[in-house]
């Protein structure tokens, strides 16, 4: 695992607000995937949504499931989150395909930023995260750590300053193009 690993990628609310709720829709990948996943198998979506021991219990055969959709059809989440999204900035906050970018890129083109954020494994622990064998290391978690491709990268090592300025930078860069 190299030091950059990530797990995910968690937006901050904050982040939203600067663009405005009107201007920036915050879309989760995770959503329909774990609303469908619920459906088909009896289970609570709401609970899926936390990070509780009740998601982790079904975790692996969710990220299972989920493969299964996309080999079948690449597209499938990602077509579901953008449904009747009416703002012009959609940020998707767990993409961790390629599959998923490849999607986005396909569907629109030069208007598709991708944005890596990396952490150290130090600050990922320290902020609680503990590495769980054949989930931390599936495709569902790395996926994209082999993608060079990105157009911006974010380091959140702790540095909250650096932090700011980053996002300062691609906030700035998002508001150029409304």
């Amino acid at each position: 695992m190299s030091p950059l690993h990530k797990t995910a990628i968690y937006t901050r609310e904050p982040q939203r607000t600067r663009l405005g709720a009107d201007v920036c829709a915050v879309l989760r990948l995770s959503g329909p995937l774990k609303e469908q996943y619920a459906q088909e198998h009896g289970l609570n979506f709401q609970r899926l949504l936390d990070a509780s021991t009740y998601k982790e219990a079904f975790r692996k055969d969710m990220i299972r499931w989920g493969e299964e959709k996309r080999q079948a059809d690449p597209g499938f989440f990602c077509r579901k989150i953008v449904e009747g999204i009416s703002q012009p900035i959609w940020l998707v906050s767990d993409t961790r395909r390629v599959s998923d970018i490849q999607w986005f890129r396909e569907a629109y083109g030069a208007m598709t930023q991708t944005v890596r954020v990396v952490a150290l494994e130090q600050s990922r622990q320290q902020r609680g995260w503990v590495f769980t064998p054949g989930v931390d290391d599936a495709e569902s978690e790395c996926g994209l750590d082999n993608f060079g491709g990105f157009d911006w990268v974010i380091e959140n090592h702790g540095d909250e300053q650096r932090l700011e300025e980053q996002l300062e930078n691609l906030i700035e860069f998002i508001r150029s193009r409304l």
